[in-house]
């Protein structure tokens, strides 16, 4: 006989969550500084690179046309399999927006361990010697569980629905079976050039302008206990899911300097860190 096993939380399939698996700023620093810059020189056209530490890549390609180019994937922070994929999709294309720039198209990026995502059921045996008995349940190897795809397909309708509210698709991207499980996008906008804004533009006297609450890794931290309540689980996905369009009305604007998305920011010190760069001043957290 054999007894069943609930298929795992998602939150469960990872060590960490959303943007807490970040690398640290100061590790990652250190490990780029020994890799080597390569002979080829940057372009002209090239407006934002990975100096600035900005949320997009922006290459000019005429006076009234740039492309934006960025990538951001995460593991869960909910259980729900649809809200992650809204929560990743969102994430994704918020840096886009930061930089004044509009989605245009996507990729996905998917890693899931199949093995874990289904319920299967125990092998269990009866053991005996020197007269004494014993039950054993036994899980089956890995490549004997069947993936639920009902899950992972939860995932990626999460994510579409999104693009879709975005006014974009998802056109291809790349997936693999991993030991955890992660879902993002590469995400690609256009915008004016003269609307660019940079995190490193800051300038003496601008106000801060938050778009949204912070406090989301707080609740993400207190859901993966099972301590989050239903109706703060609602505001933490109102907000997770809901896209940064301002972003392309703000870079309009000349009276904006800057702007980024502070998504996975761990103090209140680093998502203005390089928003500061452009004037050299103190700031203290």
């Amino acid at each position: 006989m054999s007894g069943p096993d609930q298929a795992p939380r998602l939150s469960s399939l990872s060590h960490g969550g959303g943007c807490g698996c970040k690398i640290a700023p100061k590790v990652l620093s250190d490990i780029l500084k020994n890799v080597p810059k390569g002979s080829l020189p940057f372009p002209s056209n090239l407006l934002v690179g990975k100096e600035t530490s900005d949320d997009a890549a922006v290459y000019k390609l005429n006076d009234s046309q740039a492309v934006v180019v960025t990538t951001d994937f995460f593991m869960p922070i909910v259980d729900d399999e649809f809200d992650f994929g809204r929560i990743a999709a969102t994430n994704a294309l918020s840096d886009v927006y930061a930089m004044g720039a509009t989605p245009i198209c996507a990729l996905a990026i998917v890693c899931m361990p199949l093995a874990k995502l289904g319920a299967w059921s125990y092998w269990t045996c009866q053991c005996t010697r020197d007269n004494l008995q014993a039950t054993l349940h036994i899980p089956p190897p890995t490549h004997l569980r069947p993936p639920d795809q009902s899950r992972i397909c939860k995932i990626l309708e999460g994510g579409q629905s999104v693009c879709e509210e975005a006014g974009i698709h998802i056109v291809g991207g790349h997936s693999i079976d991993g030991l955890e499980c992660i879902y993002g996008l590469v995400a690609v906008g256009v915008m004016n050039p003269k609307n660019l804004k940079k995190n490193d533009a800051a300038k003496v006297g601008d106000a801060i302008v938050l778009g949204k609450p912070l406090g989301v890794g707080i609740y993400s931290a207190a859901l993966k206990k099972q301590a989050l309540s239903p109706e703060r689980y609602h505001t933490m996905t109102k907000w997770t899911t809901k896209l940064n369009t301002a972003g392309v009305t703000l870079g309009e604007m000349e009276f904006v300097h800057a702007m980024t998305d502070v998504t996975g920011r761990v103090r209140p010190r680093g998502p203005f860190s390089g928003d500061c760069q452009g004037e050299q001043h103190n700031h203290e957290h």
